[in-house]
């Protein structure tokens, strides 16, 4: 049995399976059945994906989500129209938000169809005003986690998921889920660490929130590639703390039944990092929010914003 597996495990409430360490984590912290997720839509496929995802999530408890969806009718008028009345533009803005409207009932009805057929627990909202502070007034209220596809729709309807994710990695007071691509089962996760207490929160999340063995303990558990990168190896120091601090990080993951590979490498974190999710197949990047200080935050500050970027798959930014 692998060392991962070897430590004693316990059913949670709903049948998944936990080691005891996270069981004991869980019960001293909130746990994801706890913690609202807000999955964001604008009826595109992107959109859509990001609630899908939520399905196929490893979480250690059945998540509740709400969907929301934001119309901002604002938006229709553009910067010229100044006078609605000037060249019919009233008419256009009349019937561009009726236009909105009807869709916003088509995506509401589409969205709750989609909870029920992922067997996810929620409601949809819809919801008026500027796309990106609508959805952080709603992430606001409790939620632990947000969901986001990375594109939206059209250059002219692109008001939702595409800038808007760049946004909420920015911006959003909770953990952020960055959709790429459409969903697959999730077993294979790349987290990215630098020693800092962002690396600490994303470790904890993932003991907190996955499950390691949601396919039961006669299969495989889920993989984390622990990676961290350096720009330079200077001093044979910088290797042996480098070495040192994946060692440490994997054996809290290992501990909680997961299956560990660690890496250590050379080169510039963002590239690092995307190169390892790229070779390993990663069906999911995980980074904190932010690093170190300004002179020593050499991973997870601006580098966690090139990786959601330009990773081939989705990325979870924890805070």
């Amino acid at each position: 049995m692998p060392p991962s597996q070897a430590c004693l495990q316990r059913r949670s409430e709903n049948g998944s399976v936990q080691s005891v360490e996270q069981h004991e984590y869980i019960s001293s912290n909130k746990r994801i059945s706890d913690m609202k997720i807000l999955a964001t839509t604008d009826g595109s496929k992107h959109g859509k994906w990001a609630i899908e995802w939520l399905a196929e999530m490893p979480f250690a408890v059945q998540p509740v989500v709400r969907v929301l969806h934001v119309i901002d009718v604002a938006s229709v008028r553009a910067p010229f129209m100044i006078q609605p009345a000037i060249v019919g533009t009233g008419r256009y803005i009349q019937s561009e938000v009726k236009r909105m409207e009807a869709a916003a009932k088509s995506t509401k009805k589409e969205s709750e169809g989609l909870l029920s057929t992922l067997g996810l627990s929620g409601t949809v909202t819809t919801d008026q005003g500027a796309v990106a502070a609508t959805i952080m007034k709603h992430a606001q209220r409790g939620v632990g986690l947000l969901s986001i596809g990375s594109r939206g729709l059209d250059a002219l309807d692109r008001f939702m998921l595409g800038s808007i994710s760049n946004h909420a990695i920015h911006h959003a007071p909770c953990s952020v889920l960055v959709v790429k691509e459409s969903p697959r089962p999730v077993r294979h996760l790349v987290l990215a660490i630098d020693g800092s207490s962002a690396s600490d929160k994303a470790v904890k999340f993932l003991i907190r929130n996955v499950n390691p063995t949601p396919d039961g303990l006669d299969r495989e558990p889920v993989v984390v590639t622990v990676i961290h990168a350096v720009p330079y190896f200077k001093y044979p120091e910088v290797k042996e703390a480098g070495k040192a601090l994946v060692q440490r990080y994997s054996a809290k993951l290992s501990k909680s039944g997961f299956q560990i590979r660690e890496v250590l490498r050379l080169g510039k974190p963002a590239d690092e990092i995307l190169t390892v999710a790229k070779q390993e197949k990663a069906d999911l990047i995980v980074t904190g929010a932010k690093g170190l200080g300004a002179i020593r935050r050499v991973l997870l500050g601006s580098v966690s914003t090139r990786v959601v970027q330009h990773a081939h798959c989705g990325v979870l930014v924890v805070r």
